[in-house]
């Protein structure tokens, strides 16, 4: 089995393989606004002749979990099926449309009246959502994703969710904190934040005077995003390679530091040993191949826009920020969504 992204875009094709997808490139031919995902997925396996069944996933359905898919393919390998694809139940009565114009009036299409049901005693219909669409190759040479010896996926309410307009968006984002998946660990609180100085707290950048005294900038968005950690009982610890102590004495952060640092997954261990934390209550802010170890422990892991390539593959969330330019404080709200979706876990 293999996890595909098809794209002929360079940034997602980037953002893909970083996170262990592999990439097939469209050509101009279907990655036009007028092409179909058929259209797209027949040219894929023109290429791949070994792929026997295709899913075809939806990225604007943000609450899909894999054991759903999991569930779908047996469908397939298991039990027979040519295609499946994804349903939801909707309890909505549905009348026939009248134009301007037209001398007619409206019609119930799946009620009576005069016998309306209760939503509770009616079981309602199946709708297609669009999240995904399993079939069989033979199907799709045929130009058909939706074929043969058909089945149905019933997925839950809650998690039949598809961004289609602008205003989508904001529901989606809640609905994800409250019903997305999160990994197969139950998520924690997040207590310890560490950050790399160089390159994430500052932009990596080192100002020297004529009298040899050396000097960063930082970015007071960054500032801003560790007071609010502070502010959540998140504690902020940071750590560099370089002995920068007298820059973070200047800055006045009032956070841990750990300066000179040559083996810094043992300071991370130390600390988190010492705090009494399991790594899910961990989070690491790096951007160096230093950092890769420690953002591999972490419960929580994240690198600036401009990290090396290592780091950005190591870590589970890539910043739109470069380091010493808002990465902290962007980072502090990925920090902010989880515990949302922690206490929203609670209250169920």
């Amino acid at each position: 089995n293999s996890v595909w992204v098809s794209t002929d875009h360079d940034e997602i094709e980037k953002v893909a393989k970083q996170f262990g997808a592999r990439v097939h490139r469209r050509s101009p031919e279907v990655s036009q606004d007028s092409s179909t995902s058929l259209e797209a997925i027949r040219e894929f396996l023109n290429h791949h002749h070994e792929v026997d069944i295709v899913g075809n996933i939806q990225a604007t359905s943000p609450c899909l979990h894999p054991t759903d898919l999991i569930k779908v393919a047996d469908l397939i390998q298991k039990e027979g099926f040519d295609s499946v694809f994804s349903v939801v139940r909707r309890h909505q009565f549905r009348w026939s449309e009248v134009k301007k114009g037209e001398n007619k009036t409206t019609e119930p299409q799946n009620l009576n009246p005069a016998k309306r049901y209760r939503r509770q005693d009616w079981p309602g219909e199946l709708y297609e959502n669009g999240s995904f669409y399993f079939a069989k190759r033979h199907l799709i040479e045929k130009g058909y994703l939706q074929g043969g010896k058909m089945a149905y996926y019933e997925m839950r309410a809650e998690h039949s969710v598809d961004i289609d307009i602008d205003i989508d968006w904001p529901i989606a984002e809640q609905r994800v904190l409250s019903f997305g998946y999160f990994g197969k660990e139950p998520l924690k609180e997040v207590k310890l934040l560490v950050c790399s100085i160089d390159g994430c707290l500052t932009n990596g950048r080192i100002y020297v005077t004529e009298d040899q005294k050396e000097m960063v900038s930082y970015d007071y968005r960054d500032i801003v995003g560790i007071d609010l950690l502070k502010k959540r009982g998140i504690q902020v610890r940071l750590i560099s390679e370089r002995d920068c102590s007298k820059t973070l004495s200047a800055m006045q952060l009032g956070c841990v530091a750990k300066v000179s640092a040559t083996n810094k997954l043992q300071v991370l261990e130390d600390w988190q040993k010492d705090m009494g934390l399991s790594w899910k209550e961990v989070a690491y802010l790096g951007n160096e191949e230093s950092d890769v170890e420690c953002l591999k422990k972490a419960g929580m892991s994240g690198v600036p826009a401009d990290a090396c390539a290592v780091a950005q593959k190591a870590a589970g969330y890539i910043c739109k920020s470069n380091g010493g330019c808002g990465a902290v404080r962007e980072f502090a709200e990925h920090i902010f969504l989880l515990l949302e979706k922690v206490n929203a876990a609670r209250k169920q």
